[in-house]
C-alpha cells in the first residue's frame, strides 16, 4: 500500500493534533522538504513530539523517516503518467487509431516509469542470485503466470531451468531447496494464495525476488530483493491491466538480459547453435534472412 493511501485510510487512528499534521503534509506536499520540525509545529499549532508520534503510528522510526518516504512517493506520483490515465487510457469516443496511439503512449510511459524504479545494486545482486541458482521457480496468480511463459522460454534457450508454479504451488515449494531461487509476482503483495507461501519459502531458506507495487506490503517484508511495478492501476475499476502487464514483462526482460550478459558470448553461441540445428524456417524478407539461409 502506498504511504499516502495508508495515511488516508487509517486517519481514525490519529488524535486531532496528529490529524492536523497529516492534513498539513497533504496541503504542503513538496514544501515540507526544507521545513524544520519547529516550523511545522508552529504552523500547525502542535508540539514537536506530535510529528514523531505520527511517524511511529505509521510504522516509521520518527518524523525524518516518515518525511523522506512521503517526499519520495510524492516525487514518484508527480513525475510520471501526468497526461494519461492508466485505468481508462482511452474513451468511448476515440477512434481505433486514437486508441492505438494512446496505448502506445501508455506503454512508453510504463517502461520509463518502471525503469526509474530499478536500483542498480538490487538488480546486480538479483542477477548474481539467479545465475548461481540451480533452478528458478515463479509464483504468481494465473493471469500473471501467463506473462512469464516468454521469460521461461528465453531462459530455457540459454540452458537455465525455470518452472512456473501453475498447479499445486505448495508442492512446488516443497520440492525447492536453498539452491532454488523464487521469483514471486504480486501487484498488491497481499494476495492470500501468494502470501501463504512466503513462510514456507523462508523456512526452506529459499531466496525470494519480488515483483510488486511501490510501498510496504506482506511480500516486501519477506523478500530478499525487490523490484517495483509501476503503480498506477486500481484493482478492477479499469479497462484492462495494460500498464501492469507491460511493467511485469519489462522487468522479466531486464532480468533475462542481465543473466544473458553475464556470459554473453557463450549464451549467444549456445542460442544460435541450438536454433540452427532444428529451426527450418526460411524467409524472403531480407531483414529476417539468416546468413546460412540458402
Amino acid at each position: 500500500m502506498l504511504l499516502t493511501e495508508k495515511m488516508k485510510e487509517e486517519i481514525e487512528i490519529f488524535s486531532p493534533s496528529e490529524k492536523s499534521i497529516i492534513e498539513y503534509m497533504f496541503e504542503q506536499r513538496e514544501n515540507i522538504k526544507n521545513k524544520t520540525v519547529k516550523q511545522i509545529s508552529n504552523e500547525t499549532y502542535t508540539h514537536p513530539s506530535t510529528l514523531v508520534r505520527v511517524g511511529k503510528k505509521l510504522g516509521y522510526s520518527g518524523w525524518i523517516d516518515l518525511r523522506d518516504t512521503f517526499l519520495e512517493e510524492i516525487d514518484y506520483l508527480n513525475s510520471h503518467f501526468s497526461n494519461i490515465d492508466a485505468n481508462l487510457p482511452f474513451t468511448e469516443y476515440d477512434n481505433v487509431m486514437t486508441i492505438a496511439n494512446k496505448l502506445a503512449k501508455l506503454n512508453q510511459m510504463t517502461i520509463s516509469d518502471t525503469l526509474s524504479l530499478i536500483n542498480h545494486d538490487e538488480l546486480q545482486k538479483a542477477t548474481d542470485l539467479i545465475k548461481k541458482a540451480t533452478s528458478i521457480k515463479i509464483f504468481a496468480m494465473n493471469n500473471n503466470l501467463i506473462l512469464c511463459h516468454d521469460f521461461k522460454a528465453k531462459m530455457n534457450r540459454i540452458g537455465r531451468k525455470v518452472d512456473l508454479a501453475m498447479v499445486d504451488p505448495e508442492y512446488e515449494v516443497a520440492s525447492c531447496d536453498s539452491e532454488t531461487c523464487a521469483i514471486v509476482i504480486s501487484y498488491t503483495g497481499e494476495t492470500e494464495s501468494i502470501t501463504k507461501l512466503l513462510p514456507m519459502l523462508k523456512n526452506r531458506k529459499i531466496p525470494i525476488i519480488a515483483l510488486t507495487s511501490i510501498g510496504d506490503n506482506t511480500l516486501t517484508k519477506s523478500s530478499d530483493y525487490i523490484f517495483r511495478l509501476t503503480t498506477r492501476e486500481r484493482l478492477y475499476s479499469k479497462i484492462g491491466s495494460f500498464s501492469l502487464n507491460d511493467s511485469i514483462c519489462f522487468l522479466l526482460d531486464v532480468l533475462y538480459a542481465s543473466i544473458f550478459s553475464e556470459d554473453y558470448q557463450k549464451n549467444l553461441k549456445y542460442t544460435i547453435d541450438v536454433s540452427k540445428s532444428f529451426d527450418p524456417r526460411k524467409s524472403s524478407n531480407k531483414v529476417m534472412e539468416e546468413n546460412n539461409q540458402e
